[in-house]
């Protein structure tokens, strides 16, 4: 009785496993939720915050913005979203692309690093943003322009969840 008991214990904790094991490789966008709240970045010309809501279970919704006196302006809004297992960061920047979205696929997805890439776009071809605490991240915007490499790297920190 003792052996099929544990034999069957035994199964029940494998396919628990395995399930969590499967659901969280195909939610990449649950790795992604540490970036709601909103950042700020300090610059000489100013701070420029970046806030992220989720909007569903596939999709978190992100803008970069600056606030001047009594007036915002956003430079950009972005999606993030999950379609079966693969994830998407859609932004749409003011003034470029005839502000129209650009799509970059996730390359890398853990619970503290997400990168992202569109090899067809000018700049940038690549879209990263790293973990480094709690209330503190990098995201870094590299590719060829030019025929150079280049690489702008924005310095965050959390300063609303």
């Amino acid at each position: 009785m003792k052996k099929v008991y544990f034999k069957y214990i035994t199964i029940t904790i494998t396919f628990f496993t395995l399930y969590a094991c499967f659901a969280i490789k195909n939610q990449p966008i649950k790795n992604t939720e540490w970036l709601i709240g909103t950042w700020e970045n300090k610059t000489k010309k100013g701070i420029i915050y970046e806030s992220w809501v989720k909007i569903s279970k596939t999709e978190l919704s992100g803008k970069s913005y600056k606030i001047q006196e009594s007036d915002t302006t956003i430079f950009e809004t972005i999606r993030l979203i999950q379609k079966e297992d693969k994830l998407f960061f859609i932004p749409k920047v003011k003034n470029q692309n005839n502000n129209q979205p650009i799509r970059f696929l996730s390359t890398f997805v853990s619970k503290d690093r997400m990168v992202f890439e569109n090899q067809k776009h000018d700049f940038p071809q690549i879209i990263s943003y790293t973990k480094i605490k709690k209330d503190s991240l990098v995201a870094i915007t590299s590719g060829m322009e030019n025929n150079k490499e280049r690489q702008i790297k924005f310095a965050m920190r959390k300063v609303k969840e």
